[in-house]
């Protein structure tokens, strides 16, 4: 098994975007693209897929916590 982080990618904002709802429960499985959480970025709100299949094990970042770019949101641990 393989693990794989989700992090926030540069949404242009030049500031930290805010986790504001995450879409998927721990241990939930995930299919590449599909939405898991959601980021305001600005008056933005996005909707971050994930990058490959799994579950969902590790939320490393709470609802209503801000992250910066490239920091890692999830970990998502792959069948490969």
């Amino acid at each position: 098994m393989a693990h794989i982080e989700l992090r926030l990618p540069d949404l242009g904002m030049d500031q930290p975007a805010m986790v504001s709802a995450w879409l998927v429960k721990r241990g939930s499985r995930v299919r590449a693209g599909d939405p898991i959480v959601e980021v305001l970025a600005g008056p933005a709100t996005i909707d971050l897929p994930s990058p490959a299949d799994g579950i969902l094990v590790k939320k490393l970042v709470g609802e209503d916590e801000s992250a910066a770019v490239g920091q890692a949101l999830a970990v998502i641990e792959t069948d490969e």
